[in-house]
């Protein structure tokens, strides 16, 4: 067999977490995209959760969704909008998937009668892994996250695994550290002690990093970087500054100024096949210059924790909205807003009119919705612009059914079980997978065609009759209801043809009310904005 040519690159985090490691993936992904290779990233959770669609949005983040129906952490979104490429299951693995497949392997006899070991048995499953990335995409260059931050006992595992490949696979394996440097108020200075112990627990597992991105308020001056280079063994020039910025998508624009790239290729013995930093640095252009305002109000529940508003847990329609709006040359000006607050305090829905555009995401269960389904109620009204993401497309289907064709009891058999109207109901494949609570990776995943009624809006935006979207949901609009709401105007725009499932709403004679089953935000990217979303915008500003 020929010997694998993929280069592989581990990227661990040092001092905590949330630092940007998914960002530095994808950022070193795009650099070597532009300098004309063929690229991946791979993204390991140490959690013992098979994948991530049982995990707390609030505590882990949104729930990403890949074209063959993978639940998985975020950060293979973030992989997709900046590499520009679609990452498939392969590419994300857990501690519990891994595990699984080891023990079912065992189980059938895979070991042939073996004592089964964490090493080389579990290691061996990682690799065989990430070679199977590797051969499967024909990348030159797999790019792998690992989660958490070294000297945590849940990582060890990918570490070990990516120490032995190094040994095995000499000159073609690289280790990235992204490390915290505080700047203490109180002290005044730049600290490097943290990123010192960090690179020391990583040395402690047998590996020396290649690199450091240095994450701190400011980039690093020289003073700085001497002294990690001494203490960490390095040189100066492996030591990338990652200063605060604005927008994750200068990120690659920063790591070149500190010729990443180059120090990779160096490192691998690879000359550049291309250079075309042309569209990306025009990104970055584009997003500095664009001043003038587009305010769009985010309707959902998934971001208070405490005393902090998060906003991972819907991070692909967060950057989906950015791309609409950059590509229109206008600023994105988004606010939170919490539907539990509508519930309780019906008139603070007059604020809705301070936004040009209105969005209700994606969610589950019944927390918030009647908040949700009142501020439906209120830009249908009162000709805001809005834009609904699954459950946003179900729960405007519920509003218009109790508020226009006059069916009071309407609802989502999710929330109400005993509705008179289910004019949402549980999908015929899914009734007996919820009795039975088989619910991990059992809901309705992945990428599904979608046939758009002609001379729609739906079709005018995506400018085809069939499209392809990604779906994450177990609930879907009863077709004994499509009459009646047809009937009173509602335009079901969009069905699967398989199926007949309903995909697409809209609302003519409303400056854009539409609604998808599916969630066109997973397909967003920063170069190929969403036509959804930029349909949104523009009816936002008034074009």
């Amino acid at each position: 067999m020929a010997k694998l040519k993929t280069k592989f690159i581990f990227v661990a985090g040092g001092v905590m977490s949330g630092i940007g490691k998914g960002v530095t993936v994808a950022s070193t992904a795009r650099i070597l995209k532009d300098y004309g290779f063929k690229v991946t990233a791979v993204k390991i959770d140490p959690y013992l959760n098979v994948d991530a669609g049982t995990m707390n949005p609030i505590e882990h983040g949104e729930v990403f969704v890949t074209d063959d129906g993978m639940e998985c952490d975020q950060d293979i979104g973030n992989y997709e909008r900046f590499a520009d490429e679609d990452i498939l299951r392969g590419n994300y693995m857990t501690t519990g998937l891994v595990y699984q497949s080891v023990i079912n392997r065992e189980r059938n006899l895979g070991y042939g009668g073996k004592c089964v070991q964490i090493i080389p048995h579990v290691t061996d499953e990682i690799e065989n892994r990430l070679v199977r990335v590797a051969k499967k995409s024909k990348a030159d260059f797999v790019l792998i996250e690992i989660g958490g931050t070294v000297g945590e006992y849940e990582n060890l595992l990918f570490l070990e695994t990516g120490r032995i490949m190094r040994l095995r696979m000499p000159g073609q394996v690289l280790f990235m550290l992204v490390s915290y440097f505080p700047i203490p108020k109180m002290v005044g200075e730049m600290k490097t002690k943290p990123t010192q112990h960090a690179v020391r627990s990583l040395n402690s597992a047998g590996i020396q990093p290649d690199f450091i991105i240095a994450r701190a308020s400011v980039a690093l001056d020289e003073v700085r970087k001497d002294k990690v280079s001494i203490f960490c063994n390095m040189q100066v020039q492996d030591i990338i500054s990652a200063p605060d910025i604005s927008s994750i998508y200068e990120v690659p624009v920063n790591f070149e100024r500190d010729n990443l790239g180059k120090r990779i290729l160096q490192k691998v013995g690879m000359k550049a096949k291309a250079k075309n930093f042309r569209p990306w640095n025009n990104l970055v252009k584009k997003i500095k210059e664009a001043k003038e305002p587009v305010k769009i109000g985010i309707v959902g529940k998934y971001f208070g924790t405490g005393d902090f508003t998060l906003t991972d847990s819907y991070i692909s329609v967060l950057e989906a909205i950015k791309h609409a709006a950059w590509s229109l040359n206008r600023k994105p000006e988004i606010t939170w807003l919490d539907a539990e607050v509508y519930e309780k305090q019906p008139a603070k829905l007059e604020e809705l009119k301070n936004f040009d555009g209105i969005i209700v995401p994606g969610g589950f269960g019944k927390r918030g919705v009647e908040g949700k389904i009142l501020a439906i109620n209120y830009v249908r009204e009162n000709n805001i612009p809005y834009l609904g993401l699954c459950y946003g497309l179900q729960l405007a289907v519920v509003e218009f059914a109790r508020n226009v064709c006059g069916l009071k009891d309407a609802h989502t058999l999710e929330v109400n079980p005993e509705a008179a109207h289910p004019v949402i109901h549980t999908m015929a494949d899914q009734i007996g997978k919820i009795k039975n609570k088989e619910m991990g990776g059992s809901m309705r995943l992945g990428a599904y065609k979608c046939q758009l009624a002609k001379n729609s809006l739906c079709a005018k935006l995506y400018g085809t009759n069939l499209i392809s979207e990604r779906h994450r949901h177990r609930y879907e609009v009863n077709n004994k209801y499509r009459k009646a709401l047809e009937q009173k105007g509602l335009v079901l725009a969009g069905h699967n043809p398989k199926h007949d499932l309903v995909e697409m709403i809209e609302l003519p004679g409303h400056k854009f009310f539409v609604g998808s089953q599916f969630h066109p935000e997973l397909k967003s990217r920063p170069l190929n904005p969403h036509p959804l979303f930029v349909g949104l915008v523009k009816a936002a500003i008034g074009k």
